[in-house]
């Protein structure tokens, strides 16, 4: 049965599909059968509900369009080409030329085109978000959605409305089955979030077969209990069914709004509609002739545009969103002259720059033999920072308390339920879709923050290696340490965990060993605006070293630096980190009382030594003294490059164990004793 039709939003829609059709099957890669089922979806969102302007993609008030379903990323592209999304350069100012050309569809997934086989952010213009692994996408979503309930709040006035943006996803049965959108669902429903549509495709179908297999929830009563607004959709080639179900959306108040929407993978292909076969694969030339003929295209004809297609999206889409940035643009005219401390603070967050003075308030902590556990000094520090970036925003997974990442000083409020101008956020215990909220935030230009526990960035290690990916300044809070955890025993003590993040290229992990180092490690990753940073802190107190006898701890800005010396070549070089860097002290001085030439070298962020020239890293660790001596309660892994063949490792090769932090040491035999023992001395 034909299902061709010359009608313009039908041919819009098939126009979608053949380009997805077509790519994969020139890539002989990827996966057509989605974007085929989800075209109308796309095209209603993007040409009729949308608002945004192709010709302003990076306009803040625009609706975010999140492709959660990431396999299905030539449903974005080819909607994107159709929509004329104008391209940006790496500032983000707008250029005249296309973000995606036909060009870079026709090489879909071949190196050099910005049509990756996933989505990747800030490849071209008009991708909101990385989404390759399921379930990434919606909990972003979340953020997104969280960022313009703050910005509403704190910025919008009875004048002056900049910010009433909607985040729409596109999400699968494979982001539904993962757990991080369940955890991302729950905060969104608990945060009463009614800017935030998902729209899920209930096509039943995964790689393995029919989801039956695995999965037979009822998910929108799942959703229900999650205090969702929950709306079927039965038919979405139907577009005036989609309109309603977005409308009835938009009249939601108080909940987050979920579509649950019937969809056939591979609709209008003869042979392979519903099935899995669909999915993964290319349908192969042949069906992609005969679908072809369905819609009434070309059969033969590759890429092909229809006549009036892209006048279409201009004429809807173009002209909606021309109209819609210039009133916004007006009215953001008017609030920089009303609002000028405002306006300079949306400056800063539109720009990705920090404000002017925002580190003046970093403490300088006195010597102390006594000293601090460095996630006490790490909440001084924040709210030192925090207090001067009015938009520094950010929570625990319910571990505040015990983080130190709570925002103290006056006006830092809580962003809860209905009440979204605070800066303090709550997380609950659901660290994987806290760090997709928190990369959620950052894409929307806030600062965001998330801390817990090191031991579980275990469940959130995903959400950390795509903060990378993104290159975005996501800044993660992670105190109790290592075996100084104590009494809590092994499931509680991290050991391959500073090894397994410095594995994440782009993380900068900084383990500081005193608060100075804290203060300065802070300082150094803010400045960083294109890289994640991950705080590791100790629960236990380590000394504040006298900087006057000590080198000054500025040197963390290089990642490691010489932190006392000897007159002449070392016999020795002592290295460390965290709360271990104090062994290294305390040895040093029995070492140089019985007569060797030593030094100390600080190492608190291995990924930033790394980046160093080679003239450096050889000043600190001289190629000729290949005695060395690192220690650190982890595994020795990511220290052998430093170490060289002939150094030796105090630390871990096995699980911890419970009982005081002092005597868990004593029994691994991490000890100043244990480090001279190894110096040979």
């Amino acid at each position: 049965m034909s299902v061709a039709s010359t009608d313009i939003d039908t041919l819009a829609v098939d126009t979608i599909r053949t380009l997805s059709m077509d790519a994969v099957q020139t890539a002989n890669s990827g996966h057509p059968g989605t974007p085929m089922a989800l075209a109308p979806i796309a095209y209603q969102l993007f040409n009729h509900t949308m608002q945004y302007d192709p010709s302003h993609p990076n306009w803040p008030n625009r609706d975010r369009f999140v492709l959660s379903c990431g396999h299905a990323s030539m449903l974005l592209y080819s909607v994107l080409h159709l929509a004329g999304v104008k391209a940006t350069d790496k500032d983000g100012n707008v250029l005249d030329e296309l973000s995606i050309k036909l060009d870079d569809i026709k090489n879909f997934r071949q190196i050099g085109s910005v049509c990756a086989g996933h989505p990747e952010y800030a490849e071209a213009a008009g991708i909101e978000t990385t989404t390759g692994p399921l379930g990434a996408g919606v909990s972003n979503s979340v953020g997104m959605a969280m960022a313009q309930k703050w910005l509403a709040e704190t910025y919008n006035t009875d004048d002056h409305k900049l910010f009433d943006y909607n985040v729409y996803a596109l999400c699968s049965d494979g982001d539904l089955m993962e757990g991080v959108a369940c955890e991302a669902a729950s905060l969104g429903g608990h945060l009463k979030l009614d800017n935030l549509c998902w729209i899920y495709d209930d096509n039943k179908i995964t790689i393995e077969g029919d989801t039956d297999i695995s999965f037979s929830e009822d998910v929108g009563k799942r959703f229900e209990g999650l205090g969702w607004n929950v709306i079927h959709v039965s038919d979405v080639n139907t577009l005036s069914n989609l309109a309603d179900a977005i409308e009835q959306f938009k009249a939601c108040k108080d909940k987050p709004t979920i579509i649950i929407c019937k969809t056939v993978i591979a609709w209008g292909s003869p042979n392979k509609a519903n099935t899995h076969g669909a999915h993964g694969a290319p349908l192969g030339w042949d069906e992609v002739e005969l679908t072809k003929k369905a819609y009434g295209f070309p059969p033969e004809e590759k890429f092909h545009i229809p006549e009036g297609v892209v006048e279409h999206f201009d004429n809807n889409l173009g002209k909606r969103g021309e109209s819609d940035y210039s009133q916004w643009d007006s009215v953001w005219s008017s609030y920089k002259a009303a609002n000028p401390k405002q306006a300079a603070e949306l400056e800063a967050v539109f720009s990705g720059k920090l404000p002017a003075g925002w580190d003046a308030d970093i403490p300088v902590f006195e010597a102390s033999e006594k000293g601090d556990a460095t996630r006490n000094s790490s909440g001084k520090v924040l709210n030192a920072i925090a207090k001067n970036v009015p938009f520094m925003i950010g929570g625990s997974a319910d571990l505040a308390p015990s983080n130190k990442s709570d925002l103290k000083f006056e006006g830092a409020g809580e962003f809860l339920p209905g009440s979204y101008g605070g800066r303090n956020l709550h997380f609950g215990i659901r660290e994987h879709a806290m760090a997709g909220a928190v990369n959620g935030l950052c894409l929307s230009g806030l600062r965001g923050y998330a801390a817990t526990f090191f031991v579980f960035t275990d469940y959130m290690r995903g959400g950390m290696r795509l903060s990378s990916i993104m290159h975005q300044p996501t800044l993660y809070i992670l105190t109790h340490d290592s075996i100084g955890v104590g009494e809590d025993g092994p499931t509680h003590q991290p050991i391959e965990h500073l090894t397994a993040c410095r594995a994440i290229p782009g993380l900068n992990v900084f383990r500081p060993g005193d608060a100075n180092e804290v203060a300065e490690c802070y300082r150094t990753a803010m400045l960083i605006s294109d890289h994640p940073a991950a705080m590791v802190l100790s629960r236990q107190n380590m000394p504040t070293l006298c900087r006057t006898k000590y080198a000054s701890a500025e040197g963390c800005a290089k990642g490691g630096y010489i932190l006392s010396d000897c007159e002449g070549t070392p016999d020795v070089i002592l290295m460390g980190s965290g709360s271990e860097l104090n062994l290294c002290v305390t040895a040093a001085e029995k070492l140089t009382e019985a007569g060797k030439k030593v030094r100390i070298v600080s190492m608190p962020c291995l990924d930033l030594f790394a980046a160093q020239s080679s003239e450096y890293q050889n000043q600190v660790l001289p190629p000729e003294v290949t005695k060395r001596v690192a220690v650190e309660a982890g595994l020795r892994m990511s220290w052998d490059r430093w170490l060289g063949f002939e150094g030796k490792f105090i630390g871990m090769d096995g699980y911890g164990a419970s009982g005081p932090y002092a005597l868990v040491y004593e029994h691994f035999g991490i000890t100043a004793e244990a480090v001279v023992k190894a110096a040979g001395g």
